[in-house]
């Protein structure tokens, strides 16, 4: 599908089958760096292939960590801080998970590095992340916009007694880029590392992904809440040797709707009950809306309503801060719903791949539905059959867009997805692997 403009979804009825997932962005670009930064050698099983790892790796090479692909899903990397490269212009697209813990890594490691990404990139906040890293004593500094990348990051005299003092209410990634760098500092000296959290912490179960695999990598966080976070004196990376990656759960959103719309079953295997990623709990809320869902150790099966034989889920009103990703299937869902569905403390959405409460509100009101949003909140109504529209739906370069909205095709009228290479940045097969599951 490489290179196609864009892909029209013919109405569909019913979806059935298994699907195995790739692995998690989310763990796969953290375990990169843990596994460049620690000592010894790490075997990583199960990695995703996809935009933003690739982003990742090549930056880890450019920074002269030595990394030896085994495959398209396994590689073996020879870890050591500092990195052997002290110097470089290192260009990360729009992979906030590959330019956030960099950053702070960087920063705590010292050297001459310039970081750029596409102009989205530079348009999505990191402020917070550079005022708490240059408190503690590095130097960054914004080339362009004040608060917002491409960045500069000279070498600082990090000072530990100091601390670290964050906002936890943008984005949970400065969190999780000031824990991962942590260790760099605490395994080169005698003293602690503390972070604190100023107000409200979002998106807390990405917070977990981080501390637990930072546990496999040798270093225990000790928190108080959500408020503190102590890296302990002489903390420092060691490889687990080998670490094999879970599906991605944030993925397992559009499967399990499928199987809530199609009829099912649908079996996603790869992620399960014994998910360390909170966007399993998606699960959770596809049962609300009337799903039938039996969850295993390390895969999900979902059964539903035919909404194309006028099949209807329940209508919710829910708070989505924990599962900001997979809240946005929940949105395409309402869609198909009994009544107006509003997902609700999503603010982290205006500073994602695009500004998603707008783009959602957009795309929906193409299709028929009548939508309504605020700041941090937004309110889908269900389309009637005789109401549905049509459509050729912007993607705005996120693949979570054209994800979402393969699902309008089990609607009466064709839709037609543009740009549907986006997906290429989590799931290059996505669509490949959505008509194999779907029938008319």
């Amino acid at each position: 599908m490489t290179g196609v403009s864009s892909l029209r979804l013919s109405p569909v009825s019913a979806a059935r089958g298994v699907v195995a997932l790739p692995g998690s962005k989310s763990i796969s670009n953290r375990v990169l760096l843990l596994a460049a930064l620690a000592q010894g050698t790490t075997r990583l099983e199960g990695l995703l292939d996809s935009d933003d790892t690739r982003v990742m790796l090549a930056a880890l090479r450019q920074l002269g960590v030595q990394v030896r692909s085994l495959g398209p899903t396994e590689v073996e990397i020879q870890g050591g801080s500092p990195f052997a490269v002290r110097h470089g212009a290192l260009f990360l697209g729009n992979a906030g998970t590959a330019f956030r813990p960099l950053t702070a890594a960087l920063a705590m490691m010292g050297g001459d590095y310039q970081l750029s990404g596409v102009p989205r990139m530079h348009e999505r906040p990191i402020g917070d992340l550079v005022e708490a890293l240059n408190a503690l004593g590095a130097q960054v500094r914004y080339l362009g916009a004040s608060g917002y990348p491409p960045l500069s990051i000279a070498p600082g005299s990090i000072q530990a007694e100091r601390g670290i003092r964050v906002k936890g209410s943008v984005s949970s990634q400065f969190l999780t880029a000031l824990l991962m760098a942590a260790p760099i500092h605490t395994g080169a000296g005698r003293d602690p590392l503390t972070i604190e959290v100023e107000g409200e912490l979002i998106s807390k179960p990405y917070i977990l992904i981080t501390l637990n695999l930072m546990a496999r990598f040798g270093v225990t966080v000790q928190r108080e809440g959500w408020q503190r976070f102590t890296i302990p004196a002489g903390s420092i990376y060691r490889s687990p040797g080998t670490l094999a990656i879970e599906g991605d759960a944030s993925s397992a959103s559009y499967f399990m709707a499928l199987g809530a719309i199609g009829g099912g079953p649908v079996q996603i295997q790869g992620v399960g009950s014994d998910s360390i990623q909170g966007d399993i709990a998606f699960a959770d809320t596809i049962e609300a809306m009337g799903a039938q869902v039996t969850r295993r150790a390390a895969s999900i099966e979902v059964s539903g309503v035919q909404v194309a034989r006028g099949g209807k889920l329940k209508a919710f009103d829910l708070d989505f801060n924990l599962i900001p990703d997979a809240a946005m299937t929940a949105a395409t869902l309402a869609l198909y719903a009994d009544g107006p569905c509003t997902l609700r403390n999503i603010g982290s959405w205006r500073v994602k791949e695009t500004d998603r409460i707008h783009a959602m509100h957009t795309e929906l009101g193409k299709l028929g539905a009548r939508v309504e949003s605020g700041p941090d909140w937004i309110r889908v109504h269900p389309v009637a059959a005789s109401q549905w529209q049509p459509a050729s739906i912007a993607t705005y370069d996120d693949h979570r867009m054209a994800m979402c909205f393969s699902l309008a095709s089990f609607g009466p009228v064709a839709v037609t997805i543009l740009d549907p290479d986006c997906v290429s940045k989590t799931f290059p097969d996505y669509f490949s692997v959505f008509r194999n599951l779907v029938q008319t």
